[in-house]
């Protein structure tokens, strides 16, 4: 876990905070953060969601799985990305398992969910 112990120890020198601050702020003790941040103990479950809440990073982030910092939210109340005139190429370009053009229908099952509003 060389990737998760250089990641916390960047983070936490980057909020300026001692070994013992980032202890304390996770309710943990000193020694266990020391030997997490050497890489002689590995992170549990409920400490890496504390350590990734802590910083507001995604656990992905984290363990090295993306360069990406911030956590994306899944809320499906966040505004649409894509706009209707971008579904409509998207569809248009889309095709059904046996490589034919889909369905109007099956058109609108798609649109439907990709703007959240179906399967809820």
């Amino acid at each position: 876990m060389p990737n998760l112990s250089k990641r916390i120890i960047n983070l936490r020198e980057s909020k300026d905070w001692t070994q013992a601050e980032l202890a304390r702020r996770l309710n943990m003790n000193k020694s266990i953060m020391n030997r997490i941040e050497s890489g002689e103990r590995k992170v549990s479950a409920d400490e890496l969601k504390a350590i990734a809440a802590l910083f507001e990073v995604s656990t992905d982030y984290l363990l090295g799985n993306t360069n990406i910092k911030n956590k994306q939210s899944s809320d499906s109340t966040k505004e649409n990305k894509y706009t209707d005139a971008d579904l409509d190429r998207m569809l248009d370009n889309a095709m059904s398992f046996d490589g034919e053009p889909i369905t109007d229908h099956d058109r609108e099952i798609i649109r439907a969910y990709l703007k959240g509003k179906y399967g809820k």
